[in-house]
């Protein structure tokens, strides 16, 4: 008895082609717009779409205005901020914020495209949204180091985690992500939560892979 091969439709691979192409152009978009805000934020939608190789029509199918596509930017250099909170376990509360502050501060000089973006006012709910998981380990942090005797105690850590989360829009606004020391990142933070200059020299000093 013979087996009959179930007949491939002509438009099945077609299809495929399509969804690969749509997935390579989605990718190249997003990858222009990284490139083009880094350097300027208010890049228009054309700016992008030519850096992509694409055609403003093309880059419509994909987002259908640029809200759309700066809120998937903020996404990706979300992720990998959040990333970062998720790994920092130091026990001592004082030298994970440190650490945490300086590894934050580096990624964003490498995705400066959502760092960028993050700063302007009108992405803030955005950009709050996106950093939920951050933005809950700095907040554990505050708690632990209040709690501890390590932070402060005159200000409730639900207010540190806040002067934190402005003192470093406001640092990286001002610095433009470029030409600073990473010990005055840490320095920052440490000040906030309420250690002298001393104490943060000494922390640093024992802990010198926190900038190394």
């Amino acid at each position: 008895m013979s087996t009959q091969e179930s007949p491939v439709r002509p438009e099945s691979v077609p299809t495929r082609e399509r969804r690969s192409d749509a997935t390579i152009n989605h990718k190249a978009l997003l990858h222009a717009a990284q490139a083009v805000l880094a350097e300027n934020p208010q890049a228009s939608l054309d700016t992008i779409a030519q850096a992509a190789g694409l055609s403003r029509r093309a880059l419509y199918g994909h987002f259908p205005d640029r809200d759309t596509l700066l809120r998937e930017v903020i996404a990706l250099g979300a992720e990998r901020f959040n990333a970062i909170a998720h790994v920092i376990d130091d026990a001592d509360p004082r030298v994970a914020l440190a650490r945490l502050a300086v590894r934050l501060w580096r990624e964003a000089s490498a995705v400066r495209a959502a760092a960028n973006i993050a700063l302007s006012d009108a992405h803030v709910a955005d950009t709050v949204r996106s950093l939920a998981p951050l933005r809950r380990r700095i907040r554990e942090l505050t708690d632990t180091g209040t709690a501890a005797g390590a932070f402060r105690r005159d200000v409730s850590p639900e207010v540190l985690a806040i002067l934190i989360e402005e003192t470093a829009r406001a640092t990286l606004r001002q610095t433009r992500l470029t030409g600073s020391n990473p010990s005055v990142i840490a320095r920052v933070v440490l000040s906030i939560v309420g250690l002298s200059w001393t104490e943060q020299a000494a922390l640093i000093a024992s802990n010198p892979d926190i900038v190394a």
